[in-house]
């Protein structure tokens, strides 16, 4: 049976739909940086998925071929997440074209920077495809609110600002920056689902507010 991270880490990919706070341990990703409306067709946004699963599928497959890397065990592609970024503008949905991204997916543990540069060089000679924008991203992304939202991706912001109450109710505050981006995990297939029904967990980065140091650190529910 595949190793399948949405069912072995639960509480990253499938929190309830109340808000709760999470630490984030350190991860290996395949990474796409760059900006712009993510939802121009033909745009940077979609090339990006299209490099990130030719890279993903490379790495799954390589067990059929003479370069199956050392440790590999069989996975289930995990899902794809974005970090969203606006400069001088916060989180203003009527901008998209202001938008910075990295588009992200997570990578088994067996995959090394060699790997990384294999499936690179794979995709290059059998898909024709230039991989030049993809990275490999290490991030620990550390304290965090988060959030189940079900519905359309423009209806985000009424489930941030429960998300924002409930971690300041907890003695935190939002912490956005240069460094600690909003964060999504993409569970639902666009093109499959109704947008009523679409699954989407959202990650706030936080820290704790020095006037509420007295505060208990976390609520009941979600806590790591």
């Amino acid at each position: 049976m595949p190793f399948d991270y949405k069912k072995e880490y639960k509480t990253f990919y499938l929190p309830p739909k109340t808000p709760g706070i999470v630490t984030i341990p350190a991860m290996h990703f395949l990474a796409v940086r760059g900006q712009g409306d993510p939802n121009k067709e033909g745009g940077t946004y979609k090339e990006a998925i299209r490099l990130l699963y030719a890279a993903a599928y490379a790495i799954k497959r390589s067990k059929l071929g003479s370069h199956k890397p050392e440790g590999y065990f069989d996975y289930v592609v995990p899902p794809l997440e974005t970090l969203w970024q606006q400069d001088g503008i916060g989180s203003d949905l009527s901008h998209k074209e202001a938008f910075q991204w990295i588009a992200l997916l997570r990578l088994p543990e067996f995959v090394t920077r060699d790997v990384f540069s294999w499936a690179i060089r794979d995709i290059t000679v059998k898909k024709k495809l230039d991989g030049s924008p993809l990275s490999f991203f290490s991030w620990e992304e550390g304290l965090c609110v988060q959030c189940m939202h079900i519905g359309p991706y423009d209806n985000e912001p009424t489930t941030i600002r429960a998300m924002d109450q409930f971690a300041q109710a907890q003695g935190y505050e939002t912490d956005l920056s240069s460094n600690r981006w909003h964060h999504e995990l993409y569970l639902s297939h666009v093109g499959r689902c109704k947008p009523e029904n679409l699954k989407t967990v959202i990650r706030q980065p936080i820290k704790q507010r020095k006037s509420s140091a007295h505060l208990p650190k976390a609520g009941k529910g979600g806590i790591l």
